[in-house]
């Protein structure tokens, strides 16, 4: 027998650590206890005999056979596991470089479009500053003009004043005929 059943080992183990326990009454009760687990796990008394034989014949043999092949499946099972969660955590990896890529290139973009925002704002504050003073022009320039019309007007108005005043005492007036006449005299 080149295998040996993982069940028939483990229900020896378990049989023997009961057989050879020091407490009264343990020897009896691990023999009903090989009875009972006999019959739950279908195991004959020549399974068990085949089982001890096989330890007998090459006790190497038997520790390696199985625990091998059990720490093949389990090596198997533990690199398929690892494996699997390898993969996982590959995809995840992929995952959060593809983020951080994204994310990146957001960044960039977001970053692009803060630089065109401020040079645009600060060609917008150039432009309002050249408009203010434009307008600090046009009001100076509109209260240059009023002022320089407020004076034209005044002259204007004092010399129609005085002319108007000169014809009227022209027309109406009879001393000018005597301030000519006397005017002879001065000289």
């Amino acid at each position: 027998m080149s295998d040996i059943d993982p069940k028939e080992l483990k229900i020896l183990s378990d049989i023997l650590a009961l057989v050879l326990e020091d407490q009264p009454g343990q020897s009896a009760t691990a023999l009903e206890a090989l009875r009972n687990r006999a019959k739950r796990n279908a195991t004959t008394g020549g399974a068990l005999k085949n089982l001890f034989q096989t330890i007998a014949e090459d006790p190497e043999k038997a520790k390696s056979a199985r625990p091998s092949k059990t720490r093949a499946n389990s090596r198997a099972s533990a690199s398929k596991a690892q494996a699997d969660m390898s993969e996982t955590y590959r995809a995840q990896l992929q995952e959060l470089r593809n983020n951080i890529v994204s994310l990146d290139r957001k960044l960039r973009t977001a970053t692009a479009q803060n630089e065109t925002l401020k040079s645009e704002l600060y060609l917008t504050l150039q432009a309002r500053a050249e408009m203010q003073a434009q307008m600090a022009q046009i009001q100076n320039f509109g209260l240059y003009q009023r002022r320089i019309t407020i004076v034209i007007a005044t002259i204007a108005g004092l010399l129609a004043g005085i002319a108007g005043t000169e014809l009227f005492h022209a027309f109406f007036s009879p001393h000018i005929n005597t301030a000519a006449e006397n005017a002879r005299y001065l000289y």
